[in-house]
């Protein structure tokens, strides 16, 4: 009889009216794996207030041109691409816990190397390894908690993913205020410490344990997460589409967006966007079981295109301006403009931006992942997320690395409107091929896409 074969686990089926677990380690094992997140948050978020340290502190052999630092913002997302691939294989052969274990490994290895950095090269081999932990963590950890989570909640402690990843970009933002980039490298060191210690002592999923035969196990690890087996059932995987809407690239270049928008602190602009990012999420958190995630997707979407379409029209009027600038310049500085011209359109660029932030993180943010949990059945498992991370992550490098190119060739409003137009597709996308997978169980789900 094989793994997926449902005799196996019809003892630990209950029906819908079963009683709802109240064991409240699952929260517990919910926050331990979510470290993940938060580490390869801050490893994405790292970068915005690194790069403007690297090029006006670090020493001549650090220091970072254009060209190096478009690579040193975008190279952990290539990292994470093949740290895809590697969570897929490992996610079935050496489960979810040992995978997420395994993930702090490179994260920590890497940001020493940046710590004991030396040239450019060393630079871009820390920020490949804790890319490569990203890909691992992103995948692994929104499949771990779906497995352990019971229904009423998977929306609600799925969504924990993201809120976690947004948490861990603010981290980096704030933390970049009073931190120069080798002393915030060593505080990313500290989240995947933690997530180690931990998962130590937290058990792997009871679903994991049922392919592997270890029923026994597998009872024990219900017991500890939910303190009864009532109401368990089994816990569904997905997929998602994302990377083009921009935000990688918001969230890379945020201060550098935002120094071209001609604020005076582009940090505060930077942090102020984390905020609310992480707010956003936590709002999209509480409401994904009762607002359902195609709704959310879609109002996501409409948010991103209107938001984008502004950010786009504050770029194009400001265009017109004259640069006195000795280097080549986007845009002209603040002094140049008249002051009503430029506090009315600053409160434009900085409004649509924080709309977008707000919008994608009620939507596209936290589903996507969510959904990669909810969607594949268990034996396609490790290879569909395998590819849906590998597909995610290479599209956040080709974003994250040519943006400032896209910026040069289109100009900044034509490189904001192409993201909203790619907006535009993902609410299309939504109504036509996403399903709602609220309260639904994995058989529901097959039997959706199998059209039964």
């Amino acid at each position: 009889m094989s793994p997926e074969d449902p005799q196996e686990t019809q003892p630990l089926l209950r029906p819908p009216e079963a009683r709802v677990p109240r064991g409240r380690r699952v929260f517990l094992a919910t926050f331990a794996a979510a470290l993940g997140p938060l580490s390869f948050g801050f490893a994405l978020g790292y970068s915005s207030p690194a790069i403007p340290s690297l090029q006006r502190t670090a020493p001549p052999a650090l220091r970072l041109g254009d060209s190096a630092a478009s690579w040193f913002g975008a190279i952990v997302t290539l990292g994470a691409a093949a740290g895809g691939v590697l969570g897929g294989w490992l996610l079935d052969r050496a489960g979810r816990k040992l995978s997420l274990l395994l993930c702090t490994v490179p994260f920590v290895t890497g940001f020493a190397v940046i710590t004991a950095a030396r040239d450019v090269w060393m630079l871009l081999g820390g920020r490949l390894l804790t890319g490569i932990a990203c890909g691992v963590a992103s995948l692994v950890a929104p499949v771990y908690i779906s497995e352990i989570a019971y229904p009423a909640v998977r929306g609600l402690l799925g969504s924990c993913v993201q809120l976690m990843v947004v948490t861990g970009i603010l981290s980096a933002y704030v933390a970049g205020w009073v931190l120069e980039w080798r002393w915030l490298a060593v505080l990313g060191c500290v989240p995947p410490t933690l997530m180690l210690l931990l998962m130590c002592y937290m058990p792997e999923t009871p679903r994991f344990l049922l392919t592997q035969h270890q029923y026994q196990e597998a009872m024990a690890a219900l017991r500890f997460l939910w303190g009864s087996e009532e109401g368990w059932e089994e816990p569904p995987v997905g997929a998602e589409h994302q990377q083009l809407s921009g935000v990688n690239a918001v969230m890379f270049y945020a201060n550098s967006i935002f120094e071209e928008a001609k604020f005076k602190d582009s940090s505060l602009a930077s942090v102020t966007v984390g905020i609310i990012q992480v707010l956003f999420t936590a709002v999209a958190a509480l409401i994904m079981d009762r607002a359902g995630r195609r709704l959310l997707l879609a109002l996501s979407g409409v948010i991103m295109v209107f938001s984008m379409s502004a950010f786009g029209t504050y770029f194009k009027l400001t265009e017109s301006i004259p640069s006195n600038s000795s280097h080549v310049s986007l845009l002209v500085p603040i002094s140049a403009e008249p002051v009503d011209v430029h506090v009315g359109l600053a409160w434009l660029a900085v409004g649509s931006m924080c709309l977008f932030i707000a919008g994608f993180a009620v939507g596209w943010g936290p589903i996507p992942w969510l959904l990669m949990s909810e969607i594949f059945p268990l034996h396609v498992k490790g290879v569909a997320t395998g590819i849906c991370v590998l597909t995610n992550w290479f599209m956040a490098f080709l974003v994250t690395k040519e943006f400032s190119s896209i910026m040069e060739i289109l100009r900044p409003y034509g490189a904001f409107w192409l993201t909203a137009a790619f907006c535009i597709l993902s609410v299309l996308f939504t109504l036509t091929f996403v399903p709602e997978t609220k309260g639904r169980t994995l058989e529901q789900v097959t039997a959706h896409f199998e059209g039964r």
